[in-house]
């Protein structure tokens, strides 16, 4: 006989995402988005796992710390922090908003305006 639990998490997912030390991350990190943080909590209940989600403050603070240093545009992409430290997205696909965003700059568009482009579409690869 098989017996199959699945425990719903959600809610304990929510708690920890509120507590008030992920809850500061998770305002930094959908202000960086430019997204609401409820969808940016909601999208990380759905794609992390509760040891991700636990861990997601102290790691936001490690890549604060220390990602992404060499570059403004992977700074302002969080290249390190959505592929690394929370992988939210795969390396090939930051490293082709991020070439989108190198080929704007490069052919003499703004370098505000192609990070600030390069953002959103982040968002929107982010985005279920």
């Amino acid at each position: 006989m098989a017996i199959y639990h699945e425990k719903d998490l959600r809610l304990l997912k929510y708690h920890i995402l509120t507590s008030p030390r992920h809850d500061r991350a998770v305002r930094d990190i959908a202000g960086m988005l430019g997204m609401g943080v409820q969808p940016l909590r909601r999208l990380l209940i759905e794609r992390l796992d509760m040891q991700y989600l636990e861990n997601l403050a102290g790691r936001y603070e490690q890549w604060v710390a220390r990602g992404d240093q060499a570059d403004p545009l992977d700074r302002a992409l969080g290249r390190e922090l959505f592929t690394r430290y929370l992988p939210l997205v795969d390396l090939a696909g930051m490293d082709r908003i991020r070439a989108e965003a190198r080929a704007a700059m490069d052919a003499g568009g703004v370098a505000d305006a192609a990070t600030t482009r390069a953002v959103a579409r982040l968002a929107e690869v982010l985005r279920p």
